[in-house]
């Protein structure tokens, strides 16, 4: 049942915006919504990490890591983790290709996305595009913030509930690493890549 309120949640954010009432009715600590399978990935978060860094300087891309100073710096962690409500600009990047064929880096173009206040919590979503993450950010403490999400894809009206296709469910650790800075770092993702990583810098 708590799940299908994340699910219900994350559909009206998309269609008619703040539905308080229901973020009102959702537990407020993210272990009594995460499913295990996301669980388990937020507890290996710290290997995800090693694997990935690996694997791009494997393949020669230690440059490219390199150039985004702190942002692929696994041990940085500044106080002060929840972001404040407003635009953003979001880029998504994708270390350590999970399978021959992958990419080990990947860079994206920047991309807008936003961030409400939804009672204890916050809404996080993409504006646009083929592939859209939308969910929920949790307190976790001053040092990190847990996303539990869905990804809509193409021309989907509605996000798919959380927990009812776990290849479409997200899980991530969000964290402050500058000034106005942040970072969405989604361990073994479905996809692709052993770690995305989404650079989050306010608008304005």
């Amino acid at each position: 049942m708590k799940r299908a309120h994340l699910g219900a949640l994350i559909g009206a954010l998309l269609v008619v915006g703040i539905v308080p009432a229901v973020a009102r009715d959702m537990p407020a600590d993210w272990r009594r919504v995460a499913t295990p399978d996301d669980r388990v990935r937020l507890r290996n978060t710290r290997q995800a990490w090693l694997d990935a860094l690996a694997k791009v300087r494997a393949a020669g891309q230690g440059k490219a890591t390199a150039a985004q100073g702190v942002l692929f710096d696994p041990d940085r962690a500044l106080a002060g983790a929840k972001p404040p409500a407003g635009d953003y600009r979001c880029r998504v990047f994708k270390l350590g290709g999970q399978r021959p064929g992958n990419r080990d880096f990947t860079a994206y173009p920047a991309f807008r996305c936003r961030i409400d206040p939804e009672g204890e919590m916050l809404s996080f979503y993409k504006i646009g595009g083929s592939q859209r993450p939308v969910g929920l950010i949790f307190d976790d403490g001053r040092s990190r913030q847990i996303f539990l999400g869905t990804l809509s894809l193409g021309d989907e009206e509605l996000p798919m509930d959380y927990g009812r296709d776990a290849n479409r469910d997200m899980a991530g650790i969000v964290e402050r690493i500058g000034p106005r800075r942040w970072r969405l770092v989604l361990p073994y993702p479905h996809f692709e890549s052993l770690l995305d990583v989404v650079e989050l810098v306010p608008i304005g």
